[in-house]
């Protein structure tokens, strides 16, 4: 028997009996593992593929869709990470399992495109079985090792189970239908994730008690960022060389560059950095990081994404004024400025100045907009991430503060 928060859990006869969680106290129980890093490679083809659906569908109706298919896959992701961040990779029935769940995410991957269309089914089976695949796996796991553990992963595997009802219902309706009932599938998630997953008889999780690695969380996190930053760039150069030679091309291809240099330097020079010492200071580590990993990122990993869409329609349609044009190139900027920002209030409790300026120079550059072609615009907000980015570094040179990157 094992007591988990007052909820009496049984738990002699289930799971494995190898231990597979992570050694405390180890190098280990912070390292990101090579099959860790064999899973992320398949979201690069699922950030390419979302990037083509967004481009694709311009529209308010492609917006939402494309908003409901970046968090999806986000959570999909993070919430593998953070499976890894209790148990082992290095164990075989670990390593296994995420080889396995990298194979569902390259279908869920590949359904991307068409996930609103002719490949909801496997869109939505996907999403399902990598889900509650994972949250089963985790039980088993713990249940033998860790009754705290296990008792709070069937409160998730609960609510993954209600969730994953309303994806695979909403496959099987027309379009209309479909969108309402996927985002209220995801919506069950993500409120069970704020509301700690209560369910009757068994309570709810909590959160702060958990025993999370800030290191490992951080790096994982800071490894997908990166992930998302060459994505776009290959998208990107695989543009330009089905372009035909021109100024426009050069100069869009060297903003686009620019543009992602200045994320990068944004992120790494010092934010990356301060994320596992605050996690770690913190009263309650895995509720900070919860925060800070699971939801803020996604509005970075979603500017990155939008800013690669941006990048594309620059280089198809460069003196072409439009609605689609003003929201690709300058919304991929805001919505990045706008995550960092959120992400360094959350970890260090202060505004940063450089970032909240270049979030007022982007909404004046949304005023003007339509006194601007898409070329033009794209160069003026990649200097405002150019002028976010040294402004931020001139700041830690004068407070002595230390660079990571």
């Amino acid at each position: 028997m094992g007591d988990a928060g007052g909820r009496r859990v049984t738990t002699a006869h289930l799971g494995f009996r190898r231990d597979l969680l992570r050694p405390s106290g180890s190098e280990r129980a912070d390292r990101v593992s090579f099959v860790e890093l064999f899973f992320d490679l398949v979201f690069v083809f699922g950030l390419t593929q979302l990037g083509t659906y967004l481009s694709a569908n311009q529209t308010p109706l492609g917006a939402l869709e494309g908003a409901l298919a970046v968090t999806a896959l986000w959570w999909a992701w993070i919430s593998t990470t953070w499976l890894t961040n209790w148990l082992d990779p290095v164990k075989l029935p670990v390593r296994g399992a995420v080889i396995a769940l990298a194979f569902v995410a390259l279908v869920l991957s590949v359904s991307i495109a068409e996930a609103f269309g002719d490949r909801a089914w496997a869109f939505a089976i996907a999403y399902v079985v990598l889900q509650l695949g994972r949250a089963v796996f985790i039980v088993l796991a713990a249940a033998r090792h860790d009754a705290a553990l296990a008792a709070d992963f069937t409160c998730v595997l609960v609510w993954t189970a209600v969730g994953s009802a309303f994806w695979l219902v909403g496959a099987l309706l027309p379009l209309p239908a479909q969108l309402p009932f996927w985002a209220a599938a995801l919506g069950v998630e993500l409120v069970g994730s704020v509301l700690g997953y209560p369910v009757p008889r068994l309570g709810r999780v909590e959160v702060g008690a958990w025993d999370v690695s800030g290191p490992h969380i951080a790096e994982r996190s800071a490894l997908f960022v990166l992930i998302a930053l060459g994505e776009g760039l290959l998208v990107t150069g695989f543009q330009v060389v089905e372009a035909e030679a021109s100024i426009e091309v050069a100069v869009a291809l060297v903003t686009a560059f620019v543009a992602a240099a200045a994320c990068w330097w944004i992120y790494f020079d010092h934010g990356e950095r301060v994320g596992p010492e605050a996690v770690a200071e913190h009263e309650a580590p895995a509720r900070l990081a919860r925060t800070a990993y699971s939801w803020v990122h996604l509005i970075i990993v979603a500017g990155i994404v939008m800013l690669g869409v941006g990048d594309k329609e620059v280089l198809a349609h460069p003196h072409e004024q439009s609605t689609a044009a003003a929201v690709t190139v300058i919304g991929g900027p805001l919505l990045f400025l706008g995550g960092t920002l959120l992400f360094r209030r959350v970890l260090e409790g202060r505004w940063m100045r450089s970032q909240l300026a270049g979030l007022g120079l982007l909404v004046v550059l949304a005023v003007v907009s339509p006194l601007l072609d898409p070329l033009p615009m794209s160069v003026l907000a990649a200097l405002v991430l150019v002028a976010a980015a040294a402004g931020e570094t001139i700041e830690r040179l004068r407070t002595g503060r230390r660079s990571g990157g």
